[in-house]
């Protein structure tokens, strides 16, 4: 049949806004997946910078020291892989006690002011020399790392151009952690358990070149471990620093007798 003028204008303007429409509607799905896929790029670096952080080439001097082992091991307090087990437990509860508060307040607020507070009173509360040493010196050298590495941060630019060589600060290991996790972008879960983590590698490492085990039982050990630091994690996490306590006083004894030993392989 015949189609009338009229009613193909109206066909041809519901074929424009259909058109219309269609256009409309990918021109919002592309912007709608330009944000996702941002924020899938961002999440995938994330997990590239936490990986690194947690890397053990990363030249913070962490294996530089043993927590106290060596000079367990020269006092006859631990023996055997037994005992290491036991010494490593002990270590992680109280690095949970006494540090992680430091790690989880600087990385919940991940700026300047905050961090000087928290490095202060880390160094007031630290009353043993040897152990205080050790965390400046893997503090300082983190910083140095991760202001080089990370680049795109200019937080941690700023913060070691305005605190190097001051004496207001001390840059202990902890809070320095807790910062640079923060200001990578970390979640306060992920920096605490990265902590524990740090330092029960560098334990079990220490105690593989003091020839106390050997690398495949380090490894066993160290996946036997990980849910007892865990448990250690769970109990000690999210804590405020007024809260921060010594709950195993004999390693702080150990660490300061280390500086009287006469020969030793680790700083600490």
């Amino acid at each position: 049949g015949v189609v009338h003028r009229p009613i193909l204008i109206l066909m041809e303007r519901d074929h424009s806004a259909l058109k219309k429409m269609r256009l409309d509607d990918a021109e919002d799905s592309a912007i709608s997946q330009v944000p996702a896929a941002a924020s899938s790029s961002m999440n995938q670096q994330l997990f590239w910078s936490q990986w690194q952080l947690l890397d053990s080439i990363l030249p913070t001097g962490g294996f530089a020291h043993s927590y106290g082992l060596e000079a367990a091991m020269q006092s006859r307090i631990v023996n055997n892989p037994e005992d290491l087990w036991l010494f490593l437990i002990q270590v992680l509860d109280n690095i949970g006690s006494l540090l992680l508060p430091f790690v989880y307040c600087a990385g919940r607020s991940p700026d300047a002011a905050a961090w000087v507070k928290l490095d202060q009173l880390l160094d007031a509360t630290l009353t043993n020399e040897v152990g205080r040493k050790a965390s400046t010196s893997q503090g300082s050298a983190l910083l140095r790392v991760a202001a080089s590495v990370f680049t795109e941060i200019q937080s941690l630019q700023d913060l070691r151009r305005t605190f190097l060589g001051s004496t207001s600060v001390s840059f202990h290991h902890a809070p320095i952690f807790g910062l640079i996790c923060g200001l990578v972008g970390f979640d306060s879960e992920t920096t605490q358990r990265a902590y524990m983590f740090v330092a029960m590698r560098d334990v079990i490492s220490a105690a593989t070149r003091l020839n106390l085990i050997g690398p495949l039982a380090a490894s066993v050990l160290q996946h036997q471990v990980a849910p007892d630091a865990e448990k250690m994690l769970q109990k000690w996490r999210d804590r405020d620093v007024s809260e921060a306590s010594q709950t195993a006083p004999l390693l702080d004894a150990l660490q300061g007798c280390h500086a009287y030993m006469f020969s030793r392989l680790f700083c600490s």
